[in-house]
């Protein structure tokens, strides 16, 4: 995942390739020549790590002036150490890839209920790979204050756990200025009031009359509404006072957790009238709402980050670190010093470049994961010069050339290695229906690829329901029921009905889960597991209705009557 300059020409990833012998193993193509048709050219790979910085040294060989790692939302939990094992791997990594630190901050969020047991596992883990030299600086987050004290309290309990004077402070590491800011309260998307931020003013003046031209680093939780990506969760009382308090000084680089979004995406840095720059995550991967994987995708949980600042004599370096990976993900972020707003270059329309597919882009249908009412699509990821971060899917109906699903999908960029060809679903389709696939990649600055990749593919037949008997015999009689032609179960079930009934107007008398095996789905049904008795009569009618996900998507039924013994 490296992130290149807008005019830099964009070179071929470095990932292992998959040839087109390969894909079309992994692909079944459907409706003959149609689909062949779409095949266009050969595979090609993206990029799964950048180049390695892992010495702390600049160009000219020379050391930095000052050397600190960033790490937020920690959130150690007292009911198991998964948390405090990806903290203890965190240190080390940091050790290694930063021998001598001259600080070390958490930007809040050390705990995940604010526990005193969540506090302790926190801190003897923290200096126990600690090291000595570096000056230790934390950030309370709202989940510091979720333990059920007062605020009073919570914060006390902070302070005491962490060893700071207060929850907001400034400290000068070696010429260099740090003020740290708290969240008042456990308010979710922060607190910081104006008797604080009149606080941060005044010690912003100090750092600047100290040296105008050095950077001065402010920490934060909650980040500003408006800057970098994942800000959308930041705080909105006071946004303007605070935002307006730093904007007189471009030299200051605010550092802000909470979000839990990933360093990969370019947007995790933003400068307009300063820098801002989100810590994403020690713990679990967050992403934003809308697509298909959904906002903590499969496997986010074992992804984690952390930052290593850089500080030199004329600019300040940001290196992004996949701890889950062991390596660093994209190129530093360089800010030049003394800092001047016109040459920002993290802006926010610093990307006009839309991702575009090679001709040697291939498309095709997953015959064995589609089914009646979704197909599934394999195809080569897109380029971009920075990262392509969605792709925009539309299925329409070949017959009536309507639109009938259209949906948003991550390209996995989060992933280590992102997956190239990406195979991703479409469902909510007819069955036994003929559509055209039709694929758009969207990078992170929301520019669209003028070109598309396009496939014809059909749906399956529908689940069909069949029983051993229409009619049983009395109300203790069992029925065997067979479901052909299922896809793969996705939250799928069966409810059983009254026959004039509406399924989700009324409770299912009995319900199951499915089973599938080789796409047919079997069971008895035992009339003594019925949730409701009295609702299954004799000379009473009745209906099986198959379910796709956990709604009320019914795609199939059958009917039968429970006669006299």
């Amino acid at each position: 995942m490296k992130e290149k300059n807008v005019d830099e020409e964009v070179k071929p990833y470095h990932q292992k390739e998959m040839n087109r012998r390969t894909f079309l193993q992994k692909t079944t193509m459907v409706v003959g020549a149609a689909v062949g048709a779409t095949l266009v050219n050969s595979l090609t790979g993206l990029p799964v790590s950048a180049v390695s910085s892992s010495s702390i040294m600049n160009s000219n060989g020379n050391k930095p002036d000052l050397v600190f790692p960033v790490i937020s939302d920690v959130h150690i939990q007292s009911s198991n150490n998964l948390n405090l094992d990806k903290l203890v791997t965190t240190l080390e990594q940091l050790n290694h890839a930063a021998p001598k630190q001259d600080a070390f901050v958490v930007v809040g969020d050390l705990t995940d209920n604010g526990y005193t047991l969540e506090y302790n596992k926190f801190f003897t883990a923290y200096h126990a790979k600690k090291q000595t030299q570096a000056v230790s600086m934390f950030a309370i987050g709202n989940h510091d204050y979720w333990n059920g004290l007062s605020v009073a309290n919570a914060q006390k309990l902070f302070l005491e756990k962490a060893g700071m004077e207060s929850i907001y402070y400034h400290k000068v590491i070696k010429g260099y200025h740090f003020i740290v800011l708290g969240t008042e309260d456990g308010v979710t998307e922060g607190t910081f009031s104006a008797n604080q931020i009149g606080w941060l003013a005044e010690q912003l003046m100090q750092a600047n009359a100290d040296d105008p031209h050095k950077p001065i680093f402010v920490f934060h939780h909650q980040p500003i509404k408006g800057t970098i990506y994942g800000s959308e969760w930041g705080f909105s009382k006071n946004r303007d006072l605070f935002y307006d308090t730093l904007k007189a000084y471009p030299q200051v680089i605010s550092f802000s957790g909470h979000t839990h979004y990933p360093l990969d995406d370019p947007r995790i840095i933003h400068q307009k009238d300063f820098t801002s720059i989100g810590t994403s995550t020690a713990a679990y991967v967050w992403l934003e709402s809308g697509r298909i994987q959904g906002e903590v995708p499969e496997g986010a949980d074992i992804l984690n980050q952390a930052l290593i600042v850089e500080v030199h004599n004329n600019k300040v370096l940001i290196k992004r670190r996949d701890i889950h990976n062991n390596d660093w993900t994209g190129e530093p972020f360089e800010i030049s010093y003394p800092a001047k707003t016109n040459k920002f270059t993290y802006t926010e329309d610093r990307d006009k470049k839309a991702p575009f597919f090679t001709k040697e882009a291939m498309i095709s249908i997953v015959h064995d994961k589609s089914a009646a009412a979704g197909l599934t699509v394999m195809f080569t990821q897109a380029k971009d010069d920075l990262l392509v971060h969605d792709y925009k899917m539309k299925a329409i109906n070949v017959e009536t050339g309507k639109i009938e699903k259209e949906i948003l999908a991550f390209s996995e960029f989060y992933k280590d290695p992102i997956p190239n060809p990406i195979t991703l679903p479409i469902n909510g389709l007819k069955s036994n229906t003929l559509y055209e696939i039709k694929v758009h990649a969207v990078d992170a600055f929301g520019n669209e690829s003028q070109n598309s990749l396009k496939v014809l593919g059909k749906t399956a037949q529908g689940p069909v329901i069949s029983l051993s008997k229409d009619i049983l015999n009395g109300l203790e009689d069992k029925v065997d029921v067979t479901v052909e032609n299922v896809r793969v179960p996705n939250g799928d079930w069966i409810g059983l009905y009254e026959a004039s009934e509406n399924p989700g107007k009324a409770a299912s008398i009995w319900w199951t889960y499915t089973k599938v095996t080789d796409g047919s789905c079997k069971f008895t049904f035992d009339p003594k597991n019925i949730l409701y008795p009295t609702r299954y009569k004799e000379g009473g009618a009745y209906k099986f209705v198959y379910f796709y996900g956990s709604g009320y998507d019914a795609v199939a039924e059958t009917t039968f009557t429970v006669g006299s013994k």
